[in-house]
């Protein structure tokens, strides 16, 4: 009585005996208070995760932010509180950034236990008494309705015209009829239809059961045990920053270290060199990236909001941009997520719905009798028949009012048929096996007669459901004579419009697309041809994969399009497989089910609209539209993100580089420092802010989604940008050491000579920036086009220069004075020489590596 292996195998009374209870008595109070104190509570446990200091805590376990710390302590000690401060406030705001972004995995549990209801209808004592579900216990025996939310796995024993919506929890995307006959032991949690699962809602009917398993035993507490174990993937992003920032702060460490013995062995006093290793730490560390990164980012998050993607972590936003592989569901998001009417077929021929308004009138008109529904409201299937008769120029609201029911005999899972009886006539709606079964004859289009085609009927009806079509057949009855066939009507979730093109897209991109989904293999492989998957999809469907060889498990899903009828067990094991052959995955999700995959993915994605709580707290991201192609959109934009980063990147290194540069070679040589800490900190942080920032807001370059993933696995310090960096830094310390020494010989202070070489360096900067807009690309021919924040950038750093150079109390805290015409005019040729250079250098490489590839 621990689970529900095996009772959708065994007949209701078997259940009821293994379980120990009379069905018509339920269980006595006393016996029940006895299974609960066995079984406990019938609660989804929730695991409680790192509480909030620990949380924040963890934000200050980065090497970069360990060296940032030391550095700010150091300066304090040493007077230097305003720089400590700023510091300070850099390591504190990325902290911030961080802790906000945790404890989705601890919301997604918190919303899976929100989906047992408060209370249910339980037999006990022989009476029916409505107690709270936290109490049920396996042996009970409850009663369900329309409406009701299944407070327990059950195994069903009564049912009447029951229908089930477990699209949360097995990804069916219409009701499931209900009935208590058993189903094979190897059958599919999608495919019992003797059972009814926690969590799940009743549709239609009623239904009376045995509880066969409570709380963490059933299939949702199953799905909060994989999602409260996934392991929780590093983006991509994040391992390399912690990659980069330990290897820096090694370099860092070892530099500094060495310069100081150096400096020490030379003569120079250990607290003047104390200071000096200070200036070059401070200046080699990039203080502005952790908050740079954290922007860019959440720039990125605001342009995804515009394209109906809402970001809920934020390295999210660059981990889309590098997806190799997108594992979608099919429905709501390939698919519109409302079933529609394709095909009619009558006498062996298929007739689309535009032509059959007088061809198969009576057909139509039989649909909209016999139903329940109304337009927009009501069962999904029901609906498309209203639909079908609107699009062929019928009115559905005057069918019925001229022939308004007199009789029903509502649908029977038994029987899968409904009836309904309009004065003589009456009209017959169901499986079509069940419906051909009855009928003797069929209309031909146009409205003759003629007796039943049983071989041309079965051939257009297996035509249909290998289209993944789900088809229905009519039939017209009047007293005393066998049921005449009024024709079929197909009918699935056609794809969304955009679909196609969003798809290609990707594969045009380098990004494959695998459709994962708990629906039928023959509708999932139709829905993949029409929206372009591949021209002949592989699909797997659960029990396939289950039986596969451990050995070629990974291989098989690397090969196959599209997985279908698949438990949310296997939909983890898929995430993991294509992760174990390194690629970054991107899933897609909106029920239950899809939770432990949404988390265990590099990239959860989950619908906005028709998801579930459980499926958008597990998830990175939310689509408000529920669409494909927003995912589209959102690589795109993370792509640009990506490009962004790696352009501050390729801009902030050289100058934190180039600073540290300046002061080892001061120490080396033994000469008195160009530029000392607290003016490294000063280009450090307004250039980061006022330059370095409006890299991140580029708009993305043309042509990023006709280009390859980039690896997953390929540093963000390459050797491209390795190169980029040597050069610009060693242009950066000749300028500088040139201008220091250029002031100093014409005969300048000291003072002058320093703000001379600090505005150099920020020339050269501003210049190196205007480079950065094209990393691959001479900027003069790929021109990304206008900026505000560009030219506001350039603006305001040119004017906190002036303010540093002519200010008074600027010139006291900075150690700065004022400069003569002749000081700006080596400004602007830095800044010139340093442009053209790294722009040969663009040019040189690009010629190099065509030819290279050329010539392999």
């Amino acid at each position: 009585m621990t689970g529900t292996a095996g009772f959708h195998a065994l007949p209701a009374a078997a259940v009821a005996e293994q379980l120990g209870v009379d069905p018509a008595l339920g269980l006595s109070t006393e016996e029940a208070e006895a299974r609960l104190a066995r079984f406990g509570g019938n609660t989804v446990p929730v695991p409680a995760g790192p509480g909030p200091v620990r949380r924040l805590l963890a934000q200050f376990h980065n090497p970069l932010i360990y060296v940032l710390l030391l550095a700010g302590i150091v300066t304090w000690v040493f007077g230097g509180h305003v720089d400590a401060g700023v510091i300070g406030g850099v390591v504190v705001l990325n902290a911030v950034v961080g802790f906000v972004q945790e404890s989705r995995a601890q919301r997604a549990l918190e919303a899976l236990s929100k989906l047992v209801p408060v209370a249910a209808i339980v037999v006990r004592d022989g009476v029916p008494q409505r107690v709270p579900a936290a109490r049920l216990v396996p042996g009970d025996v409850v009663e369900l309705a329309a409406g009701d939310r299944v407070p327990a796995d059950v195994r069903l024993a009564e049912v009447h015209l029951a229908e089930i919506d477990e699209s949360a929890l097995t990804g069916e995307s219409v009701p499931v009829a209900k009935s208590a006959e058993p189903v094979p032991p190897s059958a599919a949690v999608a495919d019992r239809a003797g059972s009814a699962y926690s969590g799940t809602l009743v549709t239609r009917g009623q239904a009376r059961g045995l509880v066969t398993a409570t709380g963490g035993a059933t299939q949702l507490g199953g799905i909060q045990h994989l999602v409260a174990t996934a392991e929780v993937v590093e983006t991509p992003l994040t391992r390399k920053l912690g990659r980069f920032s330990r290897q820096l702060s090694l370099v860092i460490v070892a530099v500094s270290a060495g310069a100081f013995v150096l400096g020490v062995l030379r003569g120079t006093p250990a607290p003047e060199m104390f200071t000096a290793v200070v200036a070059l730490a401070v200046g080699a560390i990039p203080e502005g990236l952790p908050a740079a990164v954290a922007i860019v980012l959440a720039i990125g998050v605001v342009r995804m909001s515009r394209r109906g993607a809402i970001v809920r972590h934020l390295p999210a936003v660059e981990t889309l941009g590098g997806t190799t592989v997108i594992c979608t569901d099919k429905t709501g998001t390939l698919t519109r997520n409302h079933m529609t009417v394709t095909t009619l077929a009558a006498a062996g021929s298929p007739i689309p719905v535009g032509e059959a308004a007088e061809t198969l009138r009576e057909c139509l008109i039989a649909g909209v009798l016999c139903n329940d529904a109304e337009l927009g409201e009501g069962d999904p299937t029901e609906i498309a028949l209203l639909g079908s008769a609107t699009a062929a120029g019928l009115d559905p609201v005057a069918i019925r009012a001229g022939a308004p029911r007199t009789g029903t005999v509502p649908f029977e899972s038994e029987t899968r048929t409904m009836t309904t009886v309009h004065g003589d006539v009456a009209y017959l709606k169901g499986a079509v096996e069940e419906v051909a079964a009855r009928c003797g004859d069929e209309v031909v289009p146009g409205g003759g007669v003629r007796p039943l085609d049983r071989d041309a009927l079965n051939r257009v009806h297996g035509t249909l459901t290998a289209r993944g079509l789900r088809v229905l057949a009519f039939a017209r009855v009047t007293a005393g004579t066998t049921p005449v066939l009024l024709g079929l009507q197909a009918m699935h979730d056609p794809p969304r419009p955009e679909a196609a093109t969003a798809v290609a897209a990707c594969r045009s991109a380098g990004v494959e697309v695998k459709m994962i989904t708990g629906d039928h293999a023959g509708t999932a492989r139709a829905v993949a041809g029409e929206v372009g998957l591949a021209a002949d999809p592989r699909v797997l469907t659960g029990a396939e994969l289950a039986s596969l060889p451990e050995g070629g498990f990974d291989d098989a899903v690397a090969a196959t399009q599209v997985f279908a009828r698949v438990s949310p067990g296997q939909k983890l094991e898929l995430v993991r497989a294509l992760q174990r052959r390194g690629h970054v995955v991107a899933m897609t999700g909106d029920g239950v089910n899809d939770a432990p995959a949404l988390r265990r993915a590099d990239i959860g994605v989950a619908m906005g609209r028709g998801g579930t709580d459980a499926a958008r707290q597990a998830a990175d991201m939310v689509l408000t539209d529920d669409d494909f192609a927003s995912i589209e959109a959102a690589v795109r934009v993370g792509r640009g993100v990506f490009d962004n980063l790696r352009k501050f990147i390729a801009w902030t290194l050289p100058a934190n580089i180039g600073e540290g540069m300046v002061v080892l070679v001061a120490i080396l040589v033994g000469a008195v420092l160009p530029i000392v800490p607290v003016q490294i900190l000063w280009i450090n942080m307004t250039t980061a802010v006022f330059l370095g920032l409006t890299l991140a807001f580029e708009p993305t370059e043309d042509g990023v989604m006709h280009r390859p993933p980039r690896p997953p696995e390929r540093p963000l310090f390459t050797g491209t940008l390795l190169r980029r960096v040597v050069l610009v830094s060693v242009l950066l310390v000749v300028a500088a050491f040139g201008a220091y020494r250029l002031c100093l010989t014409s005969g300048a202070s000291v003072a002058e000579a320093r703000t001379t070489a600090i505005n150099v360096f920020v020339g050269v900067q501003a210049a190196y920036l205007v480079s950065c807009r094209s990393l691959d690309r001479p900027v003069v021919r790929s021109w990304p086009g206008h900026s505000r924040m560009f030219l506001l950038g350039l603006g305001l750093t040119a004017g906190l220069q002036v303010l540093l150079t002519y200010v008074p109390v600027m010139n006291s805290w900075f150690h700065t004075a004022p400069v003569g015409f002749s000081s700006w005019l080596w400004v602007l040729g830095a800044a010139v020489v340093a442009f053209a250079v790294v722009e040969a250098d663009k040019l040189l490489w690009r010629w190099f590596t065509v030819k290279a590839s050329r010539g392999a």
